[in-house]
């Protein structure tokens, strides 16, 4: 049996497969390894290993996550051939790369992730050969749920988007200015809260300004992070929920810009699967 992941900061999505059939499918809550001790990361992996029915072995790992840089996931290694000591072969990456392979497989292209938190690079087939850093939510991260979440909570209590909608927010999240304060800069994980509420911008997109938020987001993470690239002849192709639902939105950006879309898929996974 095979394990592979997809690793956010808000979820990570599991496949236990084998050579034929998909044996098990789950979420567990995200973690970034560029922020964890190993001590940290070590309890969420024993909580996968119960998922692995009694008496099997897991031959081969992948995990491909947000937060992987190279010294990161040299630790997610350690910590997976700790928890499973019987695995063969343990690959740890950047969820880059795994969105470039899945996107883009041996092509030229860009590839892009607009989920929690964003990230691109430049894909020549085979490798990654360049990269805009993201920098995340507060000095960067452009185009990503956090900052869409930033920007909408800084529309409605700065009065640039209608009272009515200021209204129906406060009461969708049974929260204030004061609590909304409190999230963000006395809680942990302020960068998953801000990102979980693009649902609502998704609930109300037709409301007056919200799909201005939507493009301007868009705009920033194309002007920031793509034009730099200058291959303005390469598809742009994407995975994360925020691409996804705000697809109609992100493809205007794009043709604004003079580039073009290539695909967008919600979740990775599935493109690993013999």
């Amino acid at each position: 049996m095979n394990i592979i992941a997809d690793g956010g900061s808000t979820k990570i999505d599991w496949i236990l497969y084998d050579d034929s059939a998909v044996l098990a499918r789950w979420q567990s809550p995200g973690l970034n390894p560029s922020l964890l001790s190993k001590a940290e990361i070590m309890p969420s992996l024993q909580e996968q290993r119960k998922e692995i029915p009694a008496g099997k072995e897991v031959r081969k790992i992948e995990f491909y996550g947000a937060g992987c840089t190279v010294v990161a996931s040299k630790v997610m290694t350690e910590c997976f051939q700790e928890v499973f000591p019987e695995a063969e072969e343990v690959i740890t990456g950047s969820d880059i790369i795994g969105a470039a392979r899945v996107l883009l497989g041996e092509n030229k292209g860009i590839a892009c992730i607009l989920g929690t938190g964003a990230n691109s690079c430049l894909w020549d087939g085979t490798q990654i050969v360049m990269q805009t850093p993201a920098l995340g939510y507060i000095l960067g991260d452009e185009g990503s749920g956090a900052v869409l979440g930033k920007m909408l909570v800084n529309a409605l209590y700065k009065g640039a988007l209608p009272a009515r909608v200021k209204k129906a927010f406060e009461e969708s999240y049974s929260i204030d200015m004061f609590r909304v304060i409190e999230n963000v800069y006395r809680k942990p994980n302020a960068n998953v809260w801000l990102a979980s509420l693009t649902r609502f911008i998704a609930e109300h997109i037709q409301e007056e300004g919200m799909e201005q938020l939507v493009m301007e987001n868009f705009n920033l993470f194309v002007n920031r992070n793509i034009l730099p690239y200058r291959c303005p002849e390469c598809p742009v192709s994407f995975v994360g929920s925020v691409a996804y639902h705000f697809s109609k939105q992100l493809e205007k950006a794009l043709h604004a810009n003079g580039l073009s879309l290539g695909k967008i898929v919600q979740s990775p996974l599935d493109a690993f699967l013999p």
